[in-house]
C-alpha cells in the first residue's frame, strides 16, 4: 500500500511540476555540478589590452586552467603566474575552451579575475565584499538626467575594466533626496570614489583661455602604440620614492584644433618651446602642464599627446599608479571617453566590505537557517505526533527556497542577488511557507470537526485562506518594488518570487501529498 502511495504521488500533476522546477532550478543554478570548480574565471578583459589584442573577452565568461602549463586553481596560482613578466614576454593562457598566446605588456596584461564560481547565483556585495558609494547630485535634477547619469557611470566604470558592476537610483520618496547607489564587487572603495565622484568636466588652455574641452575629443587611444609609458622619462627614483611618466595621444575636432592654432599663435617662442604652456584641467583642478613645441605655433594640429604621473614605493607601484588598471592614465581616459557628467556628485557615504565577512555571514545563514527549519519539524512534532506531516513540511520548505534560487538567474530583468535584503525576503517567504502549510494541515486534520467531508472542499477552505494572505502581501510589496531602491527593492523581489513560487508550485503539491498520506489504508 506504501508503494501505492508514493506511485500516486510521483505521478500527481502537481508533484510533476514541482519536480520539473526542481530540475530546472539544478541546471540554473549549477548546484551540486559546480561546487568542486577549480580555476579562475575571467571577470573582465581591458579593451586593447594584451589579453583583449590575444582574442579573449569577458563576454565568454571562460575559467582559465593553467599559464605556461602549469595549473591555475586558485588566485594565488595565477598571481604567481602573471607577477613576473617582463615587457614583450609571451605566455600562453588555457582555458576549458581555448589556448591563447598572450604577449605581455609589462606587468598587467588586462585581466581581471576572480576564482571559480560554486554556482552560478549572483552573490551581493554584502557576501563577496567590495565598495559602496552613495552620491547625491549637487542640484535637483530632472528623471532624464538621472538616468543620463547612470547610464555614464556604468559606462565609465566597465570601461575602466571594473566587472559585478550595479548602479541604481536610490533616491529618498520621503524626504525627496535624489541619491545614486554604486556597488562594484572585489573593487578597492578609494578607486571607485575617486572616479565616480568627478563630474569629468576636461578643459585644455593656453594662456587662460580655453582652446579644447572633452566635448570635442574625436579619439582616444588605448592601445599600446599610442599609449603607455613615456619612453623619453619611463620611471626615476627620486630619494625614496619612484615616479614613472605615462602618455596617450587624443584626436581633436577641427574646430578644436582651428582654435588651438589661433591660441598659439599669439605665443612667443623661447628656445624650442612657447612661452606659455598647455594647461589641462579636470573638474577645474589642474591636472597636468605639457610644454608646447616651437613647431605647433598657429599650426591647427588635430593630434595632441597627453602625459601624467604616478609614484610608488617601488618601481612596480609607481607603475601601476601611473599605468596600471587603476592608475591615472587609465582614469583620465575613461572620462574623456565618457564625456563629462551633467552635474557634479557629492559623495554622501562610502562603505568597503570584506569578502571573509560576507562568506562568514553566508555559512552561518546558511547553518541558522537548517536549524531553524529543523526546530519548526520539533514543534510539528509536538503538535501533530506525525512524522509524515514533519517531513513533507521540511521538504518542501526547503524545496521552495531552491526552486526560488534556480528562478531568479533566469529573471535577468530583475537584477537579483544574494544579499542581506535577498536573504531576509527568504526567511519571510519560508516563514509565510510553513505557515500556509500548517493550514493545509489543519483542514486536512480538521476537516470532519468542521462538517467538510470531502478532500476537495476541504482544500478549496485552506487555498482560500491561503491566496488572502498572498494577494494582501503581493500588494504590500508592490510599492517597495516599484519605488523602493537598494535593500528595501530587494527585499521585495525576494518575498514575491518566494511567496509565488511557493502559492503556485510547492504548496498546491503539498495538499496533494498530504490528502494522500492521510488517507486511509
Amino acid at each position: 500500500m506504501a508503494k501505492s502511495k508514493l506511485r500516486r504521488m510521483l505521478t500527481n500533476p502537481r508533484v510533476v511540476i514541482v519536480i520539473l522546477a526542481f530540475l530546472v532550478s539544478v541546471y540554473s543554478t549549477g548546484i551540486p555540478f559546480s561546487l568542486w570548480n577549480e580555476g579562475v574565471v575571467v571577470k573582465a578583459v581591458e579593451k586593447d589590452s594584451a589579453a583583449y589584442d590575444a582574442g579573449m573577452r569577458a563576454e565568454s565568461r571562460e575559467s582559465i586552467i593553467a599559464i605556461d602549463g602549469e595549473p591555475v586553481k586558485s588566485m594565488d596560482d595565477y598571481a604567481a603566474a602573471v607577477s613576473g613578466l617582463e615587457p614583450n614576454q609571451t605566455i600562453v593562457v588555457e582555458t576549458e575552451k581555448v589556448f591563447y598566446r598572450v604577449t605581455s605588456r609589462g606587468v598587467d596584461i588586462g585581466l581581471s579575475v576572480a576564482d571559480a564560481p560554486k554556482t552560478n547565483l549572483r552573490l551581493g556585495l554584502d557576501i563577496q565584499g567590495g565598495a559602496r558609494v552613495l552620491l547625491e547630485p549637487e542640484k535637483k535634477l530632472p528623471q532624464e538626467d538621472m538616468e543620463l547619469i547612470i547610464a555614464n557611470m556604468n559606462r565609465r566604470l566597465n570601461l575602466f575594466g571594473l566587472s559585478d558592476v550595479v548602479v541604481r537610483d536610490a533616491t529618498d520618496f520621503r524626504s525627496e533626496q535624489q541619491l545614486i547607489m554604486v556597488e562594484v564587487a572585489g573593487a578597492n572603495e578609494d578607486d571607485v570614489r575617486q572616479l565616480i565622484a568627478k563630474q569629468g568636466k576636461f578643459e585644455a588652455k593656453v594662456a587662460n583661455e580655453t582652446v579644447f574641452t572633452g566635448n570635442e575629443i574625436v579619439d582616444v587611444c588605448r592601445s599600446a602604440q599610442c599609449s603607455g609609458l613615456d619612453p623619453d622619462f619611463g620611471c626615476r627614483q627620486s630619494g625614496s620614492e619612484w615616479l614613472c611618466r605615462f602618455y596617450f595621444t587624443i584626436s581633436l575636432s577641427e574646430e578644436a584644433a582651428q582654435r588651438q592654432a589661433a591660441a598659439t599663435a599669439k605665443l612667443a617662442v623661447v628656445g624650442d618651446y612657447l612661452s606659455q604652456p598647455l594647461q589641462l584641467y579636470l573638474d577645474d583642478e589642474l591636472v597636468d602642464e605639457l610644454q608646447i613645441g616651437k613647431e605647433l605655433r598657429g599650426n591647427p594640429v588635430t593630434s595632441i599627446t597627453i602625459s601624467g604621473g604616478g609614484s610608488g614605493q617601488s618601481r612596480n607601484d609607481a607603475v601601476q599608479a601611473s599605468t596600471g588598471r587603476t592608475g591615472s592614465m587609465k582614469r583620465l581616459q575613461t572620462i574623456l571617453i565618457t564625456g563629462s557628467l551633467p552635474v557634479k556628485l557629492e559623495v554622501v557615504r562610502t562603505d568597503s566590505i570584506s569578502p571573509v565577512l560576507g562568506e562568514q555571514f553566508l555559512r552561518n545563514s546558511i547553518k541558522v537557517g537548517l536549524i531553524a527549519i529543523l526546530f519548526v519539524v520539533g514543534v510539528l512534532l509536538l503538535a501533530y505526533r506525525k512524522l509524515q506531516i514533519a517531513i513533507p513540511v521540511m521538504m518542501t520548505s526547503l524545496l521552495e527556497v531552491f526552486i526560488m534560487l534556480g528562478f531568479a538567474p533566469l529573471l535577468p530583468f530583475l537584477s537579483w542577488t544574494i544579499d542581506l535584503a535577498a536573504i531576509a525576503g527568504i526567511i519571510a517567504a519560508v516563514g509565510t511557507g510553513v505557515n500556509d502549510q500548517i493550514i493545509i494541515t489543519d483542514e486536512a486534520l480538521k476537516g470532519e470537526q468542521r462538517r467538510i467531508f470531502s478532500w476537495k472542499e476541504k482544500l478549496k477552505s485552506a487555498f482560500a485562506v491561503i491566496f488572502g494572505a498572498y494577494f494582501t502581501l503581493f500588494v504590500a510589496m508592490l510599492p517597495l518594488f516599484a519605488i523602493g531602491a537598494g535593500m528595501l527593492k530587494g527585499f521585495a523581489i525576494t518575498t514575491i518570487l518566494g511567496m509565488s513560487v511557493g502559492v503556485f508550485i510547492t504548496r498546491p503539491a503539498y495538499a496533494k501529498i498530504i490528502e494522500i498520506l492521510m488517507e486511509k489504508d
